[in-house]
């Protein structure tokens, strides 16, 4: 993907594959995230390890795309993570996973997270993706709010398991 430049409510956003030099910012999104921060997301510098390896896994991977919003100062401002997941269901459809959305709180409301969102699924067929989806925390009824603005429809029940490390 090469830089692209998103239209907001005033001025514009750059969105770019995300760098390594772009973790500390990304780290930083998601422990101001509540949430995120209270399942451990706390951009501790014992746990950078782990983010260095879970960048460095989706980096390699042509069917994940983690993306960044800068500012036109360069600053990140934003970020998602895009995932194409091949599927016999549908007749062998592809879907586009849209996951970790985050927008910097003080460039919220500004119009950045509707852009990154409709950008990814305008681009949707170019990734083979015949169907985008995304999954929200159930607590996030703003966010819910949001996306169906965006045209999306709450039709599923999704459900987690957590699996215990090995030690």
């Amino acid at each position: 993907m090469v830089e692209v430049t998103l239209t907001l409510f005033t001025g514009s956003a750059a969105l770019r594959r995300a760098t390594r030099n772009d973790l500390p910012a990304i780290l930083g999104l998601l422990a101001d995230d509540p949430i995120s921060a209270s399942r451990g997301d706390a951009d501790r510098a014992e746990d950078r390890p782990a983010y260095e390896r879970a960048f460095a896994a989706i980096d390699k991977d042509p069917a994940q795309q983690l993306l960044v919003a800068t500012s036109t100062e360069g600053e990140v401002i934003g970020t998602m993570q895009l995932t194409v997941i091949p599927g016999l269901a549908r007749v062998g459809s592809s879907r586009l996973q849209i996951e970790a959305v985050r927008v910097r709180a003080d460039h919220r409301s500004r119009g950045i997270g509707g852009a990154m969102i409709r950008w990814a699924v305008d681009n949707a067929p170019s990734y083979g993706a015949q169907l985008v989806q995304l999954t929200s925390d159930a607590a996030r009824v703003d966010a819910h709010r949001f996306y169906e603005r965006l045209g999306f429809t709450a039709s599923h029940v999704g459900f987690k398991y957590p699996v215990p490390e090995i030690r």
